[in-house]
């Protein structure tokens, strides 16, 4: 944590209340004093309002200008040194005066003088339990690197009452100073079961399960956070963290029951293989936009869903989808391969589909998928040697590991 953090945080929890008995006794030049100093705080004028706190306290000697004074120097960084004496000569005068100490303690911290200040904060916690005085000591052991005291503090004001900033706090210590990350996440968990909370609890979270690498972590609290608030971004991180783990099931069983993004949702259908549901996706996607793309893509799935890959009224159907998309302007290298290739392979009209294969490696010369493609039809036309320089090249990169690669090596180096 920041020092300027706690500092800021000490003199939040300063409450200096002015006596309604003297305000009513105090002259119209005190009046205008008064003002000023006001004034001079709100524009954040430290120095002229330390000095008009200051004459006020030395004419009238009332403890409130001498506290706000001393606050005046502590917003302002400017006579720590001179306030800590005038507070300590005020405590001789008046011992154990509450107010004394908790402007005391951030003054020393300011000063860097840490054992003072502990000293201080000893005093403060045997005299009041009230949750700013248990705050602030909690900030002077925690700057003297005494975390555990320090949480032990934090943890006594929220049991009593739990706010997020003490929790967030304690969540910062038990992260960064004591090694207790996981029991750091087992607060946050908790508290955002029983609580409404703000959007900061949930990045808390999300960033100690980002240090634990707990991606089912992550995955269930963007799930907690779109379903409080349907953002774009929760959705899309939620759909991030299910391909992370590849639970592609799970992924589509999501997005099925939220009803959006239904173009990841037809990847993801093909990534499973439930052609028969992407095929119906995909015909809804087509009436919504008129992209010809799904008719290119229903193609390539008519084939890839059919049980028997020779049964002529499927291929028929394939090769009028796909040459349809093309007509409409979809010529993509992939659907032109895969046209090209669909004709030679079942030798429709193998010349035709070797052009359709040229115009893909137009756009891919390198795409060896492509260049197996117009291999094969060199082989059909009976080029077996335009065959096999095509066939030598693909099985140099990509080697003999797919079924369909080793199916035409082997019969073009037997034309050969």
């Amino acid at each position: 944590m920041s020092w300027n953090r706690i500092i800021l945080t000490l003199l939040l929890s300063i409450n200096v209340s002015t006596s309604i008995l003297y305000a009513q006794k105090i002259s119209i030049s005190e009046d205008e004093l008064i003002m000023r100093g006001i004034l001079y705080n709100e524009y954040k004028s430290y120095e002229n309002s330390y000095e008009v706190y200051k004459e006020l306290f030395d004419t009238t000697q009332a403890e409130v200008y001498l506290f706000k004074e001393a606050t005046a120097s502590l917003l302002g960084d400017i006579h720590i040194l001179d306030s800590i004496k005038r507070l300590k000569m005020w405590d001789d005068k008046y011992p154990n005066t509450l107010e004394v100490r908790r402007l005391l303690i951030p003054l020393y911290l300011t000063a860097r003088q840490v054992e003072n200040a502990k000293i201080e904060a000893e005093f403060l916690l045997e005299s009041s339990n009230n949750a700013l005085d248990l705050d602030l000591a909690s900030n002077t052991f925690l700057y003297g690197g005494e975390f555990e005291r320090a949480l032990v503090l934090l943890s006594k004001i929220y049991e009593t009452v739990p706010r997020e900033s003490i929790l967030i706090r304690m969540v910062e210590i038990m992260d960064e100073l004591t090694g207790e990350r996981k029991k750091a996440i087992q607060l946050l968990e908790t508290h955002r079961r029983i609580n409404i909370v703000s959007e900061e609890i949930y990045i808390r979270l999300l960033r100690l399960y980002q240090k634990e690498k707990d991606i089912d972590g992550i995955l269930e609290t963007y799930k907690d956070m779109y379903a409080l608030d349907n953002k774009e971004e929760y959705l899309n991180n939620i759909i991030d963290a299910y391909s992370y783990k590849r639970d592609f099931s799970s992924a589509i069983v999501f997005l099925e029951k939220e009803k959006r993004k239904p173009k990841i949702l037809y990847e993801l259908y093909k990534i499973k293989q439930d052609f028969t549901k992407a095929i119906d996706l995909l015909d809804i996607l087509y009436k919504k936009d008129n992209d010809a793309k799904w008719l290119a893509e229903k193609g390539i799935l008519l084939f890839e869903n059919a049980e028997d890959k020779d049964d002529k009224k499927m291929i028929k159907n394939v090769l009028y989808y796909l040459e349809k998309a093309i007509v409409l302007g979809k010529d993509d290298s992939l659907y032109l391969n895969y046209y090209g290739y669909t004709l030679i392979e079942k030798e429709v009209d193998i010349k035709k589909g070797m052009k359709f294969i040229k115009n893909a490696l137009m756009q891919q010369p390198d795409n060896t998928y492509y260049l197996d493609s117009l291999a094969w039809g060199h082989y059909k036309s009976g080029e077996c040697s335009e065959a096999y320089t095509l066939m030598k090249r693909v099985v140099e990169e990509e080697g003999l590991e797919e079924i369909e690669i080793i199916r035409h090596w082997d019969a073009i180096r037997k034309c050969q």
